[in-house]
């Protein structure tokens, strides 16, 4: 409960919205889009992205159900419910949270060809697998699982709360070829995961109707950085934040990215993002428990002074310890893919760049972009196709369609607007279930303010 509730409180204090980033990619040249592939094209002689406002995101999804399955107004029960979704999911289903705001970014032109952004923006990632056989002997117990053995290694969760100091180059080689990269340092303020975990549960009848309970080849590590200290829980969200400006444990990862013209109308780009990991090294600790044991109840004596549950409790330690220590490890960020193929065409018009030059752009564009993460089951995939629209070198919008694990039919709109050089953009995804929030695995919103001098 401690952990629920801080990250919610965390949440919370981000002031955080929701965000789609296959929207985000390579639209009307954002500065933020060099985060999402530091080998995009910019145009511009530097920018400055507004303090906590040039990027405000997070992400909120599920898979195999929706909150209005649990909660919706019928004459079924709760438990009915839960009963029903926990029939449907299996255990490649997963809750996953992603919340970013950009604390300040900026960038500028060192040649014609180099363009160089910075920046540090704090991060919370979060995916936890539905254990299905556990939830499933929590909600209905094991007496109607007779000889069926749960799984204990469903149990699969990571969550990282860290800040991100970067800087990235982005040049021009050819007419054709812009290539970009980025370094990153990492200060993690909170790290929780398991993975790799074994074993199983079972319950059988045995003689005089008494049931007997096997743990059997049970492994399960699980691992924490920055949640204890001093053998006590840290509690104080400050602290956190503190940790997260290089005074918690680091790491360190790059981004690569390419953006290439086969004809002036056709691009090509592709990137590969947080290709990293982070060394955990301080207020560590971690939980081994490994060994099998069966317990066949207690045979209780009349007029007996026995402490049973004090002989049970030293028997499944015994036959189940649980090693605490303290030992450091690494964890690896979430790697992110991206490809994406763009055909422009319409109206052919001009805009003044960064050296006082005009550069043809194209009023109508598009293409589709593959996007993937690597997570700790399986690598996740989503397909997007998408529209542009150039109103004006001011005013440009795109619409999107995306299938994606959490659906079929997600349509996404993003604007982007230039007043003088202030620069803001909103993104909404999920437009058909903006009626009924509830019953979306995922709901999205975006937006930004920028300063852009050309």
């Amino acid at each position: 409960m401690r952990i629920i509730v801080l990250i919610f409180t965390f949440l919370i204090g981000l002031n955080s919205f929701s965000q789609n980033k296959q929207v985000l990619y390579d639209f009307a040249g954002l500065p933020q889009t060099l985060l999402l592939n530091p080998g995009l094209e910019t145009d511009y002689k530097f920018h400055i992205g507004v303090p906590l406002l040039s990027a405000i995101s997070s992400e909120i999804g599920s898979t195999g159900f929706s909150l209005s399955e649990i909660f919706a107004v019928n004459n079924n029960t709760i438990n009915d419910k839960i009963s029903a979704v926990l029939n449907k999911i299996d255990a490649n289903d997963y809750l996953k949270v992603n919340t970013q705001i950009e604390v300040f970014s900026a960038g500028f032109r060192f040649d014609k060809k180099t363009y160089v952004s910075f920046g540090f923006y704090q991060e919370l990632d979060a995916i936890g697998y539905l254990p299905k056989d556990a939830l499933t002997l929590i909600n209905e117990g094991n007496i109607s699982y007779l000889n069926k053995s749960f799984s204990i290694s469903e149990m699969i969760y990571k969550l990282d709360v860290l800040g991100v100091i970067h800087a990235g180059i982005s040049r021009k080689v050819s007419d054709k070829l812009t290539l970009g990269g980025r370094f990153k340092v990492y200060s993690s303020a909170l790290n929780l995961e398991t993975t790799n975990n074994w074993g199983t549960f079972t319950t059988r009848l045995g003689n005089n109707s008494i049931y007997i309970h096997h743990l059997d080849n049970v492994n399960l590590n699980l691992r924490s950085s920055g949640l204890i200290s001093n053998n006590e829980y840290i509690s104080d969200v400050s602290t956190f934040i503190e940790n997260s400006l290089l005074a918690g444990n680091l790491g360190a990862g790059i981004d690569l990215g390419f953006t290439y013209h086969v004809t002036p109308q056709l691009q090509f780009s592709g990137s590969l993002i947080d290709f990293g990991f982070v060394q955990h090294t301080k207020n560590i600790k971690n939980n081994l428990i490994v060994g099998s044991y069966t317990f066949e109840g207690i045979e209780f004596e009349f007029d007996s002074n026995r402490n049973y549950w004090g002989e049970l409790d030293a028997a499944l330690k015994e036959q189940l310890p649980i090693v605490d220590n303290q030992d450091s490890y690494t964890s690896w960020r979430p790697a992110k893919l991206n490809v994406a193929i763009k055909y422009s065409f319409g109206e052919k018009r001009s805009k003044y760049c960064y050296d006082n030059t005009l550069k043809d752009f194209y009023t109508n564009a598009f293409g589709a972009q593959l996007y993937s993460v690597f997570r700790p089951l399986r690598q996740q995939f989503a397909l997007t196709s998408f529209y542009e629209k150039s109103f004006s070198n001011k005013l440009q919008s795109k619409i999107t369609y995306t299938i994606d694990d959490y659906s079929y039919y997600n349509i996404g709109v993003g604007v982007s607007a230039k007043i003088w050089k202030i620069n803001f953009y909103g993104i909404l995804d999920n437009l058909t279930k903006l009626s009924d929030i509830s019953s979306a695995n995922n709901v999205s919103l975006q937006f930004g303010f920028n300063l852009l001098f050309n």
